[in-house]
């Protein structure tokens, strides 16, 4: 196990103990170690090879033991043990928004609540509410957690359904018999939150694709096997997949009509109605009625042709939602989307200085490393004093180790710089530090972390943020978190309107969780002339990878290269910074 695996592990057991009430001080020394481990600059394997452990503050001779036992064979009795203690019924209680370990082992112990199920039946009988420490208001959230976890218990992050789908479009890409492949649906045209796995695949041998297809590492269960079709269930998440197999005269067809979505093909239907022709997945047909006879096909071997004989322009898989699509690709004013590629780096990122898991000259190795122009640190403020949020001093004890660096760049001949800054709490009052310490930063981001349930107020306290010339951007402007929690209560046209006014860009937040600002926004707010910032609010190494995720995303928001303010090098960066500051 490397060093996340093992955190995770920790995490886990110290989760374990707080659910069978063990001693706090016990349970926090796991959680302790968890981000002890997790911010560590060298791998884990290396220290305990060398027998380093005992060397790290907080790791005592049991986590010692127990990492080593981890790292070595992968396994741990005691966490399996402790497992095996608690009613599986109890961890998933957790998974409800607001409800923690101390709350849920209370309802257990007194109420005997073991499951999501018994804790529904204990809450409409009122028991919950009669709970010391719980009460009405308690119960009725938990009834609405309940309600909104059912409601996506079949939906998965965009994320999660690319982690799964791409070894398996990779394999297929290696098979011998298929021709052509891909990811459809909802994957492809790069939704937030999707339901299952398409793929589309052209062969001449269709069940000798199928049959390695429901063979795939991975592959948990098999729910169907037909002649052209195949519907597993993955490892993981549990995210259904799909596999429809076609011949190769009708895989643009088919892969046109699976990635959809439903409202752009009934206008692509209709499209071919109007100029007597008929479209399905088979192909495009002159012929009146429904058929897939081959003899009446018109021959159209890639989606571009397909569109061409519909009158229009290719329209990107990310635009497939009947969003205006139809009209610029008729008038040829379709944008040239944005590539990830083309960013340069992330203004909206955190160190081990607040809540991030790597070290300063870490992260900078490593956007060295990927090729990127700049990073920006933006470090959480006081207020937030769950994330180690800074104050002022340790904010300028900050600024001068990121000065040391950039000189190192310089000396070494490097281009790359570091960029000095700090993710603001917006609080009811205003912003949580002083105007003149926010002027010796390269980059503010304002965010909205404890919001009001009043949209008016919401709403108000962004249009203000926005409206102080020391702010850049505002982050994640509606907070929401997909499949957990809903956006906050906010007039997102107001407030892009403002940004308008003022010159203020709006962050596409690209974590999987977030991916905020919504693309359902960014055409109204590219109508008004506001920038996107397309920031990974990355929080470890791995994160920095969320920069392609949020350029999908900008893309299916239609944006391109100049609507996005991290595609420009350093010195131009530079100026359109010093610019929201002159008003």
């Amino acid at each position: 196990m490397d060093k996340d695996q093992v955190a995770a592990v920790l995490e886990e057991i110290g989760t374990l103990l707080e659910l069978k009430g063990e001693n706090p001080f016990k349970t926090r020394a796991y959680h302790n170690a968890a981000r002890t481990l997790e911010g560590l600059n060298e791998p884990l394997e290396r220290l305990v090879a060398e027998e380093r452990l005992s060397g790290i503050k907080g790791i005592g001779d049991a986590l010692q033991e127990k990492i080593t036992t981890l790292v070595t064979t992968g396994r741990l009795p005691y966490v399996e043990e402790l497992r095996a203690s608690v009613p599986p019924g109890l961890l998933e209680l957790l998974q409800l928004q607001g409800l923690g370990p101390k709350k849920a082992r209370k309802l257990h112990a007194e109420l005997g609540v073991d499951s999501v199920a018994s804790l529904v039946v204990a809450c409409q009988a009122g028991r919950v509410a009669a709970l010391e420490g719980f009460g009405e208001k308690s119960q009725s959230r938990i009834l609405e957690a309940v309600a909104f976890r059912a409601q996506f218990a079949s939906r998965h992050r965009l994320m999660a359904a690319l982690a799964a789908a791409e070894p398996i479009l990779a394999a297929l890409r290696e098979h011998p018999d298929v021709v052509q492949c891909s990811t459809a649906g909802s994957l492809r045209r790069w939704k937030e939150v999707i339901g299952d796995i398409d793929f589309v695949v052209s062969t001449r041998r269709p069940a000798a694709v199928l049959d390695f297809f429901v063979g795939l590492p991975g592959v948990r269960s098999v729910l169907a096997r037909g002649e052209t079709k195949a519907s597993v269930t993955l490892d993981g998440e549990g995210i259904q997949a799909d596999l429809r197999v076609v011949d190769d005269a009708e895989y643009a067809f088919a892969l046109a009509y699976f990635t959809g979505s439903k409202e752009h093909n009934i206008v692509m239907r209709q499209r071919a109605i109007a100029r007597g022709l008929r479209l399905n997945e088979y192909g495009l047909f002159r012929a009146k009625e429904e058929t897939r006879d081959p003899a009446l096909r018109i021959d159209c071997r890639t989606e571009d042709e397909l569109y061409k004989q519909l009158g229009l322009d290719y329209v990107p898989p990310e635009l497939r939602e009947d969003h205006g699509e139809f009209a610029a690709a008729e008038t040829h004013h379709l944008p040239r989307l944005i590539e990830w590629t083309e960013l340069k780096g992330s203004l909206h990122n955190h160190s081990t200085w607040s809540d991030g898991r790597n070290a300063i000259a870490e992260i900078a190795a490593h956007a060295q490393e990927l090729g990127l122009a700049y990073w920006a640190i933006t470090d959480h403020s006081r207020a937030s004093f769950q994330a180690n949020g800074l104050d002022p001093q340790r904010l300028r004890e900050q600024l001068k180790e990121i000065a040391d660096l950039n000189r190192r760049f310089a000396d070494e001949g490097s281009a790359f710089r570091l960029l000095t800054g700090v993710e603001v709490d917006i609080l009811k009052d205003g912003l949580d530090l002083e105007d003149d310490l926010l002027a010796e930063l390269d980059v503010v981001v304002a965010s909205l972390h404890v919001p009001s349930g009043e949209e008016a107020e919401n709403t108000r306290r962004l249009i203000d943020a926005a409206g102080n010339r020391q702010v850049h951007l505002l982050g994640h402007p509606t907070g929401r978190l997909l499949l957990e929690r809903d956006a906050y209560k906010v007039n997102l046209q107001a407030v892009i309107d403002a940004c308008a006014a003022t010159g203020t860009w709006i962050e596409l937040n690209a974590n999987p969780y977030r991916l905020d600002l919504d693309w359902r926004q960014w055409q109204y707010a590219r109508s008004k002339g506001v920038k996107c910032v397309v920031n990974c609010d990355a929080h470890r190494l791995e994160h920095f990878g969320f920069l392609r995720l949020g350029t999908g995303v900008a893309r299916k928001g239609w944006l391109t290269r100049d609507d996005v303010i991290n595609t420009l090098p350093l010195e131009r960066l530079r100026k359109a910074l010093a610019a929201k500051r002159a008003g």
